[in-house]
């Protein structure tokens, strides 16, 4: 299948008769594609995974998910995707650890030896064995993201989106999650659509990015393809990551440099223009 998913120029009423529309470039994500999709509060963000899911219907527009549509076709398209919401608090519904993860599998109608099996294999992959007999309600933040991330695979889905998933993590959590999803994707083949305001992230979970400014989808790219566009991402209320913005500010100098996110080649570029610095400054004394 060529595409997974496509949303072009969507537009849905509330019933409120609040319009939120995200229309510009179409939004288009491929088999084992790491997607991220990038945009401030109010942007469209939750709009548009509401209707990839199949929670809301476009009164204008086309969504597609594996040819399906997926308001039409809701049971279907949820059998490929796995989901983990922003608030994970409302997602874990079960008394034990256990009994969330095998939720789903339960209601598909699995074996019980199939769903305990899937349980335990998936507790294993992501760590938390030792959590099955918990209650959920009494765990860390980053242990209910795990034990949402649990059930929302143990399907085995194609397709996992992910809403803020770092959000509310330490730094070592965060870190765990990122090597967590990036294995799914690079083990399992699992395509991975995620949304985040944690920019500085972005270049570790991303193959393609796509930037949402006030309902509109403005730019899309590589991690360094959009983010070498500094002054676009701040008219979309985003702030470029640390080192881009040290990276443009400087070219703005006259520095000669190549806009990068990687550490070790911005640290080699730099310690040649001080090397290069140096030696004249040697000369002139």
């Amino acid at each position: 299948m060529e595409n997974l998913i496509l949303v072009h120029c969507i537009k849905h009423i509330y019933p409120d008769k609040t319009q939120v529309s995200v229309c510009g470039l179409d939004f288009i994500v491929k088999p084992g594609e790491r997607v991220v999709i990038l945009g401030s509060n109010g942007a469209g963000k939750t709009t548009m995974l509401s209707h990839i899911l199949g929670l809301l219907t476009p009164v204008e527009g086309r969504v597609e998910v594996m040819g399906m549509r997926p308001d039409k076709d809701f049971n279907k398209v949820r059998r490929h995707i796995g989901v983990v919401f922003q608030n994970v608090d409302e997602q874990i519904i079960g008394p034990r650890v256990y009994d969330d993860i095998a939720f789903t599998l339960r209601n598909e109608g699995f074996s019980r030896q199939e769903t305990d099996k899937r349980v335990r294999e998936t507790a294993a992959m992501l760590g938390i064995e030792s959590l099955l007999d918990k209650i959920p309600h009494y765990l860390s933040g980053g242990q209910k993201k795990k034990v949402a991330l649990a059930g929302a695979i143990s399907m085995k889905p194609e397709i996992l989106i992910l809403d803020e998933p770092f959000d509310g993590l330490d730094p070592k959590a965060k870190t765990e999650m990122i090597q967590l999803l990036n294995r799914l994707n690079r083990e399992h083949g699992v395509t991975t659509v995620i949304t985040t305001h944690d920019i500085n992230i972005v270049p570790e979970i991303a193959d393609l990015i796509y930037v949402l400014s006030r309902g509109e989808i403005i730019t899309k790219g590589s991690p360094k393809e959009v983010f070498s566009q500094v002054a676009l991402l701040r008219q979309a209320d985003l702030e470029p990551p640390i080192l881009m913005d040290l990276f443009d500010r400087l070219q703005k100098k006259g520095y000669s440099l190549e806009m990068t996110n990687n550490l070790d080649y911005a640290a080699e570029q730099l310690d040649k223009i001080l090397s290069g610095r140096a030696v004249s400054e040697k000369n002139l004394a």
